[in-house]
């Protein structure tokens, strides 16, 4: 089986391409697992498969997180697998994608870097208060697309000086709040000045920290310009595994237009002989 890895802002995923229907679809999700586990096979943060478009697609994509969980969409993976069709001649430089939560369009901008439009959110709460240690932290929650991704975002300030497993024990914690009723991709964020913030995202599905979240990104430049923390600027949000920017617009109080670029880099190709 034919495969390749590609990562964008250190975000990794397997890429296969099954349009002849090779796989059943009833064998996507085990496969995710196995082939995502990290020194025991492949590793990736997750699966995405490149299948025959339904509608006014060029092709569609089926995303799944590396615990054989369906994920409705991945931001870095669309910009990704947007390249994979641009690579494979499935697609030109604009590229309708059909994913779980929409069509999701992505742009060739040069060699390894992409830009992909990101779903209208759904859901957009600009304030939840969440007990922690003492103190209320005030969360954003929206949901990307229909079904749409969920996404809590909270500024935290002191995110990065914390110990690892203090992080992750918060992060676990507000994944599983009982105010979002599908669990949530968690990102923190810390203002480094009007238009840069720093971030860090705890995704659903992966249970732990990645290096990016392209749809953590675009939730994070949402709730922050419906909080009126931004304008109509390009939002710079630096990983821990590089940069993506966000840049939006506000139509009658609702964010649209949520346009999210950044590297997308091929790995490796190969050819998976396990079992």
């Amino acid at each position: 089986m034919k495969f390749t890895k590609m990562q964008g802002a250190g975000n990794d995923f397997i890429v296969i391409d099954n349009r002849s229907g090779e796989i059943c679809e009833s064998e996507y999700a085990s496969l995710a697992a196995g082939l995502c586990r990290r020194r025991l096979s492949i590793g990736a943060d997750g699966l995405m498969l490149v299948v025959p478009a339904q509608s006014t697609g060029d092709f569609a994509m089926r995303f799944y997180n590396s615990d054989g969980s369906l994920g409705e969409m991945c931001g870095n993976g669309a910009r990704c697998i947007a390249r994979f069709g641009y690579d494979r001649g499935i697609a030109g430089d604009i590229q309708r994608i059909e994913t779980t939560a929409g069509i999701v369009v992505g742009q060739r901008i040069e060699e390894d870097l992409y830009c992909v439009r990101l779903n209208d959110p759904s859901v957009a709460e600009t304030e939840i208060g969440i007990p922690w240690d003492g103190r209320i932290l005030s969360a954003s929650y929206l949901e990307l697309g229909d079904p749409g991704i969920p996404h809590a975002v909270l500024e935290l300030s002191e995110w990065d000086t914390m110990p690892t497993d203090e992080l992750r024990s918060l992060g676990a914690y507000i994944r599983s709040y009982p105010a979002f009723p599908k669990g949530a991709n968690v990102t923190f964020r810390k203002r480094l000045d009007r238009t840069h913030v720093k971030a860090v995202t705890y995704e659903r599905g992966v249970e732990d920290f990645t290096l990016s979240c392209g749809t953590g990104a675009g939730a994070t430049a949402a709730a922050m310009r419906l909080r009126g923390e931004i304008g109509n600027e390009t939002l710079r949000l630096d990983f821990p595994g590089g940069e993506l920017q966000v840049s939006l617009s506000v139509e009658e109080d609702a964010v649209c237009d949520i346009y999210l670029t950044g590297p997308a880099i091929v790995v490796a190709e190969g050819e998976y002989i396990g079992s």
